[in-house]
């Protein structure tokens, strides 16, 4: 397996690092991972701040591997083992890693919150005056 140059969107975030690419599998030096996805390795699993999961011992050498004194992890196993989707476009050496299932939870609802705007001439209106109706928010941000 040799390594390349690749761009793992997680997130939607793009990091351009060094992987290996072998059978399909998405494969990123442990000491990646964390600029890749923000997870990192510890003794009870793949965590993210308070949120972990933990490594099956069944599928740890699915998930993990020492190459020439290197510790490799395999991304695309692992988002597997969630039932997270993964589009790859082997051309350009390029990832994508969809929705995870602690993310899933935030997406239940497409519901917007309610919010009080003023319109150009100073009146307020709020998104629930609207209701059953079909409503299309522009919105922009400076930063």
């Amino acid at each position: 397996m040799t390594e390349i140059r690749g761009t793992v969107i997680y997130d939607d975030i793009a990091t351009e690092l060094s992987v290996q690419a072998e059978e399909g599998e998405l494969w990123v030096g442990s000491g990646d991972l964390f600029r890749a996805t923000r997870f990192e390795l510890k003794p009870q699993g793949v965590c993210r701040g308070e949120l972990c999961y933990p490594l099956p011992p069944t599928r740890q050498s699915e998930i993990l591997r020492l190459r020439s004194g290197q510790s490799w992890f395999n991304l695309t196993a692992f988002a597997r083992m969630l039932s997270q989707s993964v589009a790859h476009d082997a051309a350009h050496s390029f990832w994508y890693f969809g929705v995870r299932p602690d993310q899933r939870r935030q997406l239940a609802s497409l519901e917007a919150p309610d919010f009080t705007l003023p319109d150009l001439d100073g009146k307020l209106h709020s998104l629930s005056d609207f209701r059953g109706k079909k409503v299309f928010l522009v919105t922009w941000a400076s930063w």
